[in-house]
């Protein structure tokens, strides 16, 4: 088989932009459902890679990420930073929006290229909350991210002391 260049993408013109701005920021608002009302489909991606479910759960509306799951929004898709859904929800300290992810089937361990999980994360911006929430739903405290820390180095690099301690707490009953 013989390999074919990707053409760039034609340009858009000023009304398909303002559109797609309209669509982003309505999942941003947590309206998600007007945008499904539209024949939208639940994994539209902007730009960043940022799908409607990310920007409702970055966002807090934990509303919005339970509608966008009901049609078929995928919970584990990273953006091109790596972040998943939960791992939003976890960096924001959205507790709701974390509930929902998992009742909706995100995978509690799941990450991006990173390596960098929910608990990770959680523990890095000292969201001890969170930190419970993930570990209550069997979160893996051994995982480690591509540069070889566990969610527990990680918090402590940040100087998380609560959160290090709780992940220490917990590595001591399993």
């Amino acid at each position: 088989m013989q390999n074919e260049e990707r053409s760039a993408p034609p340009a858009l013109d000023e009304d398909t932009l303002a559109f797609a701005r309209k669509v982003f920021e309505h999942a941003r608002a947590g309206r998600a459902q007007e945008l499904l009302d539209m024949g939208l489909p639940p994994n539209l991606l902007n730009e960043n890679r940022d799908s409607l479910l990310m920007l409702a759960c970055y966002h807090g509306h934990a509303d919005a990420a339970r509608a966008l799951l009901a049609h078929g929004g995928d919970p584990g898709l990273a953006n091109d930073r790596g972040q998943t859904p939960l791992a939003a929800a976890a960096f924001k300290g959205e507790l709701a929006v974390a509930r929902v992810l998992l009742e909706g089937g995100a995978d509690v361990n799941g990450s991006g290229p990173d390596g960098r999980t929910a608990l990770m994360t959680a523990a890095m911006f000292n969201r001890t909350e969170m930190v419970d929430l993930v570990l209550a739903h069997d979160a893996d405290i051994e995982v480690r991210d591509a540069k070889g820390l566990t969610a527990q180095a990680a918090a402590q690099a940040m100087g998380a002391s609560d959160a290090a301690e709780r992940l220490a707490r917990a590595a001591r009953r399993r």
